[in-house]
């Protein structure tokens, strides 16, 4: 199939599909006061889901309310209850199949901590139960996920934030909101960066399934595999099971390049050079990769770096302001005609002026770390209002700084720079990378549909 062909084949099915998605009708919902509790069940008890629960139990005097928890590792459920007593005393609803709860009629919305294989089909799964749903990064595997999971937002009206919490923290708002009006001039580049201390992380040496844990669901849409304490623990640098160093903490600094900068579409052009510079291990997310994007000439070249190992500090990051990761160098960096600005971590921006970088207006408070409250607070009044255009994080915003992450990994596998084609989402001239990006393969049952 030529690239004019896939074009057109492209066009056709994404108007039958719109179509198909116009005349579906909605999920019947009871009436409900905007003031009536929200009742929410969690989803994936493993570590991430810690600030999940510390954030929606703040916000019990707002009417939302923790109703049931889910993990297919019985291990996880129980040791839940005793790492969040409060839970204990609600008597929560327990499931180890996260089917039958987004079956509950007493559940309103869930709040996904899954691993990045799992973000997509369980996320559809909830929209087509009639559930709102705040779903962590990376929010997606592939470019397909991301087209299904707002699709299914969109044709069940569900409220669906993804967790790229940066665009709810006040500071990163005031930051950008200056950055704009151009505090710094004209901005002509930004940069990402990722640096993080990553040891050794082992090989795959089979064993025997745990007691309580359901692998053939805490594996999901992928392969089935032998289970080993590498695949169960390190699967997030394993790039079967997630997009590594492409996404994990990569997903954060792309999505503010692209909010500084006004970027609404996807890009050009993309490259990722990298490797396993220190390890000798079994990852498949290489220690060092550094990525660069074009969004044709209307905007700057935008570039990301990781590594995973010792290295220097950049622009101040770590050793100068290191509130919320005191030993990393994370953040982002925007480079303008009057000066340059940086994000160093979740909750702070400084801007440094002229020849000489004079401090210009800046805003930091060492008690703020993430944004996770006012990024749940976000989600709920969009419930209440049931108004996806509230969300700060809305499920296609996370789909388009997901495809930065995705066009990465996706060059860095086949070795070579991608031009890519914004409208239709298709490498261009390249169907193998066009495969990793478009054509993924699933295992029954758990298959994303093609419609949802």
């Amino acid at each position: 199939m030529t690239d004019t062909d896939r074009r057109q084949f492209l066009k056709t099915t994404a108007t039958a599909a719109g179509t198909a998605l116009a005349a579906a009708p909605a999920v019947a919902r009871s009436p409900r006061s905007p003031n009536d509790t929200i009742r929410v069940g969690l989803l994936g008890m493993g570590g991430r889901m810690a600030s999940h629960v510390a954030a929606l139990l703040q916000m019990a005097d707002e009417n939302v309310e923790i109703v049931a928890i889910c993990d297919c590792d019985q291990n996880q459920l129980g040791l839940a209850l005793e790492r969040y007593p409060e839970l204990k005393d609600k008597k929560v609803k327990q499931f180890s199949d996260m089917r039958e709860m987004f079956e509950d009629p007493s559940i309103d919305a869930v709040s996904n901590a899954l691993g990045d294989r799992w973000h997509a089909l369980s996320t559809i799964w909830a929209c087509q139960a009639g559930k709102d749903s705040y779903v962590e990064k990376p929010g997606t595997h592939n470019m397909f996920e991301g087209r299904q999971m707002v699709a299914a937002a969109r044709k069940y009206d569900c409220i669906v934030q993804h967790g790229t919490q940066n665009r709810s923290s006040p500071n990163i708002m005031e930051g950008i909101a200056k950055l704009k009006e151009g505090v710094i001039g004209d901005v002509y580049t930004a940069r990402g960066l990722d640096y993080k201390i990553r040891g050794n992380l082992g090989r795959v040496n089979p064993t025997a399934v745990p007691d309580g844990l359901d692998w053939d669901q805490w594996l999901g849409p992928k392969p089935l595999r032998e289970y080993s304490q590498f695949w169960h623990k390190r699967w997030y640098w394993n790039l079967e099971l997630s997009s590594g160093c492409f996404a994990n903490q990569a997903v954060h600094e792309m999505d503010i390049l692209r909010w500084g900068l006004g970027i609404d579409n996807h890009p050009t052009q993309v490259s990722a050079m990298g490797g396993n510079f220190v390890h000798q291990d079994d990852r498949t997310s290489p220690t060092h990769v550094a990525i660069t994007y074009k969004f044709g000439e209307e905007y700057p070249l935008v570039s990301y770096e990781h590594r995973s190992w010792y290295t220097n500090s950049e622009a101040g990051f770590r050793d100068k302001f290191p509130f919320v990761q005191p030993d990393y160098p994370v953040g982002t960096i925007f480079f303008g005609s009057e000066g340059y600005m940086i994000i160093p971590d979740y909750s702070s921006y400084h801007t440094f002026l002229g020849l000489k970088g004079e401090p210009g207006p800046s805003k930091a408070d060492e008690t703020q770390t993430m944004a996770d409250l006012p990024h749940f607070q976000n989600w709920v009044a969009a419930i209440r209002a049931r108004d996806h255009k509230l969300l700060n994080a809305d499920i296609a915003e996370g789909h388009k700084s997901m495809a930065m992450c995705l066009l990465a990994r996706t060059a860095f596998q086949v070795g070579r720079p991608l031009q890519f084609d914004p409208e239709t989402e298709l490498v261009i001239g390249d169907d193998e990378a066009n495969d990793l990006l478009n054509k993924p393969s699933y295992r029954e049952p758990y298959v994303v549909p093609t419609e949802v």
